[in-house]
């Protein structure tokens, strides 16, 4: 179980980094969909690790950049309707 969180963790970071990767070089929109998708999938991987771990301030830094994320997509998707 311990490697199985500990992919999680490394996927989850690989994510945010590749999103902050395309961002930066101007492949991505801080807007776009997949951005923010990449964001709440990495993030949930970091929770998933931190929260296996007690790192209770990692979690909840996490927890708060899913729900960023999430509120983005939410927003963009009232926006288009």
């Amino acid at each position: 179980m311990t490697w199985a969180i500990e992919a999680i963790g490394w996927a989850g970071a690989a994510t945010i980094l590749a999103a902050y990767l395309l961002v930066s070089v101007g492949r991505l929109s801080g807007q776009s969909p997949a951005f923010q998708w990449m964001n709440v999938v990495g993030a949930a991987g970091f929770v998933v690790n931190s929260g296996w771990h007690g790192a209770i301030p990692s979690t909840a830094l996490n927890v708060v950049w899913m729900l960023i994320g999430l509120a983005t997509l939410a927003r963009g998707r009232l926006r288009t309707s």
